[in-house]
Parts: C-alpha cells; structure tokens; sequence
C-alpha cells in the first residue's frame, strides 16, 4: 500500500485532470482507513466551518462594505453615475448609494445563512477524494457549481426584502431619479437586486473559500477528528 501511494504522488504533476480522475478511482475504497463516505463528511465539514468562521463575519456592519475579498463595488453601469454626481457636487449621496448594497447584503446573509447550510447538508459528492486532493479551494468551487443556481432562486427575495429593510431601495431611487436628471445623459434603469445578489453570493463562496485553504494548509484549523483524519490525506500529495 506505501509503495502504491508513494507511486501515486510522484506522478500526479505530470497528469492530466482525467488522468488523475481514473488513478483516484483505482484507489481502494478504504484509504488509510478512511472511506469516500468519510471523506465527503469531513468535506462537509469542512464547508460547514467555512459558513461558521468566516460567513458569518459578512453579516457584520461592514462584513462586507470594508473587506476587499467581498466588497460589492458599483457595476460599470454605474459608475458613470457616481461619476457625474460627484462632479456636481452629490458626493456624499454617491458614497451612500455604494454603502447600503453592502449593507443589503450583509443583512440578507444573516438571514439566509440557513439556506446555505441547508446546501452543504444536500450536497453529495460522487468522488470525494477526487475533490480532497485538488485544489485548496476545490470543495468550494464544487458547491458553487451544484448549488449556486438554486441558491440564487432563495437568496433574491432575501435580498430583494433586505434592500427594503436598510433603505437601499429609496436611496438609489433618489440617486437614480437625480441622474437621469441632469442634462443630456443617458438615462438608467438597473437591476440592482439581481446585482448585489450575484455579489453577495461570490462573496459567501469567497469566504467559505478562504475557510477550505486554512484548513487544507494549517492543522490547527482542523478541529475535529474527522477533519484531522481527512485532511491528513491531501497533505501527502
């Protein structure tokens, strides 16, 4: 079995992801001691920890207005509204309107951050020590790609009900209404729920993201057993 895994990790850079796909799938089931069944629950885990360490920062005042992994800055719509508001003056109103879609999102996250345990609870993984030994992020990316769709769907109305809630809906009504009025520009529209929607959900995979690296690259953010027995696993690779 050592010279089986030895073998292993002395090829993994000269090969390709389906190379690397068939060579996991040879391993047997039980690795170390550990099984694939294992190996997704401590990825769970692992994720689970992402929500409760570093998710749960975003919903703080400033979780996300004052952390430049995550912040939602302005779509390119619109900056050439805040442009011209502040070259007449409206400066203080353009700061305003970039703070409250931070602070929309930072209220909307702490309501929904049952949604998103919900979703590592459901996911499943059809190889999980695939994902193990990838990339620091590759749990992350995993969940993005199977849940991000459907979380979409629940995190809008959150959304959508949290810009109501910290006023952001009559801030950027006004600062809109004050654009389109001033000569000779083109007037807007935007989405802006559909836009800090999308944000804020990068931002949580960012977060989790960041979780998932500590943990794959310092033992003492492994807390559990399971996620010492598992993550003993990559760092062999």
């Amino acid at each position: 079995m050592i010279k089986k895994c030895f073998a292993f990790l002395l090829v993994i850079n000269f090969m390709s992801c389906a190379e690397l796909q068939e060579v996991v799938n040879q391993l047997p089931e039980n690795t170390a001691g550990i099984s694939n069944t294992q190996i997704a629950a401590g990825l769970r885990e692992a994720l689970d920890q992402g929500i409760d360490k570093q998710v749960s920062k975003l919903t703080q005042t400033d979780g996300y207005f004052k952390n430049d992994l995550v912040k939602i800055l302005l779509p390119e719509e619109l900056q050439k509204v805040d442009k011209a508001l502040r070259d007449i003056g409206l400066g203080s109103l353009a700061d305003e309107g970039l703070k409250v879609l931070n602070r929309a999102a930072e209220d909307a996250v702490g309501t929904a951050t049952p949604i998103f345990i919900n979703a590592v609870k459901g996911i499943t993984f059809a190889d999980a020590k695939t994902i193990l030994l990838g990339s620091d992020d590759s749990a992350t990316l995993y969940l993005a790609g199977k849940t991000e769709s459907a979380l979409y769907t629940e995190f809008h109305p959150v959304i959508d009900n949290s810009f109501k809630k910290v006023g952001a809906d009559q801030i950027w009504s006004n600062l809109i209404s004050k654009y389109n009025s001033i000569p000779f520009t083109s007037k807007v529209n935007p989405d802006l729920t559909n836009y800090v929607t999308e944000e804020a959900l990068k931002g949580v995979y960012k977060m989790i993201a960041v979780e998932e690296k500590d943990i794959r690259t310092n033992f003492s953010s492994r807390t559990t057993d399971l996620l010492k027995q598992v993550f003993a696993l990559q760092d062999k690779k």
